[in-house]
């Protein structure tokens, strides 16, 4: 067969790295990864797996003849022994002139693919973030794939891997985005919107004190300040719904929930998901505490991402029958002379605003502790 020509690799990987950077989803932009290693490994059948916690496989995306209909093997798990397995485990490239007679790869040949033979796999992702496998198959018959053939491969698979972390990385910062911009207009409605509609309430109730209105006028007033109460209510309920950490889950889902969306947005965005701990009944925390101790992680975790560089972050939350203690750590630069102090501030505001309070110690040397708390009122 002739070689590969370098220019349809750069081609290929261009296209995919273009469809990254404009935003696109990494589920999105798997399929469009699995069909050029197809076209550039002149194969068959090409399959991108991603590697579980547990070290198995899962097929996540295909191309190629069964890449469509019954035989489709996309959702096959394949053991942690496989050597799809391995290659994204040591990084080395795996190859087979028949993947179903070879002692490495025969045992653990799913039943969807044992119509092939010709086989190489290539680890897919980067160093620091090792998503699973990119793998290649020919009918049994075929020729098998050359060394040359296998290392382009392997160097499209790391190509195309970084572009997929890009994805992950711009949709992560995406939804961040989303969620700041939640929680400005979540603010802007409790402290503004509503603080405006109790102040107009209490005017309202003064004037019938001071004209002490009677028959159809009253009843007016009075219906004009119930009105008041039910769009204060409903403002409320807005911005429950706006502050929940994952968008489209239901307001009253429990702060423990909420906590962990948190962390894993932030995971994703520092690269390593921080440790979380959680003590006491978390369900049934008074929603309105429940919102400000919700912003008040995520305001501490957009810090730790924009600015402290660290390598372990702890999030520690904990309900007495008297007390909601939230608290944020990480091992990182400290807070940075010169950087804005804006959402510290509205940490120490929302704990004020809940009868608590907030400490911060920050240094080079030990990182950075916030630790935020509120009463809980019976």
């Amino acid at each position: 067969m002739i070689p590969v020509d370098p220019a349809r690799v750069l081609a290929a990987s261009t296209e995919i790295t273009s469809a990254a950077l404009a935003g696109d989803d990494p589920d999105a932009v798997l399929p469009l990864v699995v069909r050029s290693a197809v076209e550039l490994a002149e194969a068959d059948l090409g399959l991108a797996m991603v590697t579980a916690d547990d070290g198995t496989m899962t097929v996540e995306a295909s191309s190629g003849e069964a890449s469509s209909g019954d035989d489709d093997p996309v959702g096959v798990v394949l053991s942690s022994r496989s050597s799809a397995a391995r290659a994204a485990r040591t990084g080395v490239p795996v190859v087979a002139d028949d993947f179903t007679t070879d002692p490495r790869t025969a045992p653990y040949v799913p039943k969807a693919l044992r119509g092939y033979g010709p086989f190489a796999v290539a680890p897919f992702g980067t160093r620091e973030r090792r998503i699973g496998a990119l793998a290649v198959y020919r009918r049994k018959g075929a020729p098998p794939f050359r060394p040359d053939t296998v290392d382009v491969l392997a160097a499209f698979a790391a190509q195309a891997g970084l572009a997929v972390v890009l994805a992950e990385g711009s949709t992560a910062r995406q939804r961040v985005a989303v969620y700041q911009e939640r929680e400005r207009i979540a603010r802007d409605l409790h402290d503004v919107i509503i603080q405006r509609l109790y102040a107009t309430g209490v005017q309202l109730d003064l004037l019938d004190r001071r004209l002490k209105l009677e028959g159809r006028e009253a009843r007016r007033l009075a219906e004009a300040v119930d009105q008041l109460d039910q769009t204060m209510a409903e403002v409320r309920a807005t911005v429950r719904a706006l502050r929940s950490a994952d968008p489209g889950s239901p307001a009253e889902a429990d702060l423990r929930r909420s906590v962990l969306a948190e962390a894993r947005t932030a995971g994703e965005l520092l690269g390593f998901e921080p440790e979380v701990r959680t003590e006491g009944d978390l369900v049934d925390v008074p929603a309105e505490l429940a919102d400000h101790a919700r912003a008040a992680l995520r305001e501490a975790l957009s810090n730790v991402v924009r600015h402290s560089g660290a390598r372990r972050v702890g999030i520690a939350v904990r309900r007495t029958p008297d007390r909601l203690d939230l608290e944020v750590t990480d091992d990182g630069c400290g807070i940075p002379r010169g950087v804005a102090k804006r959402g510290l501030r509205h940490l120490g505001e929302r704990a004020l605003a809940a009868g608590g309070a907030c400490e911060i110690t920050s240094s080079p040397r030990t990182g950075t502790t916030i630790h935020w708390h509120v009463p809980l009122r019976a």
